[in-house]
């Protein structure tokens, strides 16, 4: 039964959901917090992101490309830089506000969206590389 594509995505995805929420509920428990603790939990995440990007997704990604016609570290370089564009691109287009904006002020195409709703696609544009990372794990183990 846990062997079903469709339930261990839906496993995986409850899962990160969970470690999201948890994380985002130490906001209930700190009105404001020490800009060096603030920096110092900025810089753990994303030593972990790119642990995580590297151990996960680049390694495995060189390894399956052995063999090729290309050296395995082109095709892991080429896929790398093909989702860079994506995000770039989806930065670009997609419009969106970040939480240190102001009123009125958003990125991406002009809009007249509220900022609820520009944020919501900002935490959607964030998203999108997390759910990908987490669907391709999840195929690659079924």
């Amino acid at each position: 039964m846990l062997k079903h594509p469709i339930i261990l995505a839906f496993l995986a995805t409850m899962g990160t959901w969970g470690m999201t929420a948890i994380g985002a509920a130490f906001v209930f428990f700190f009105k404001t917090i020490n800009r060096h603790v603030m920096n110092g939990m900025l810089g753990f995440a994303s030593g972990v992101m790119i642990a995580a990007s590297f151990w996960s997704l680049l390694q495995p990604a060189i390894e399956l490309a052995e063999g090729g016609s290309l050296p395995p570290w082109a095709v892991a370089a080429i896929g790398f830089l093909a989702g860079g564009a994506f995000l770039w691109l989806s930065d670009q287009l997609i419009p969106h506000a970040h939480l240190d904006s102001k009123p009125g002020e958003s990125e991406g195409i002009p809009t007249n969206l509220r900022r609820s709703i520009l944020l919501v696609l900002a935490i959607t544009l964030h998203n999108i590389p997390e759910g990908l990372a987490v669907g391709v794990a999840i195929g690659a183990a079924a």
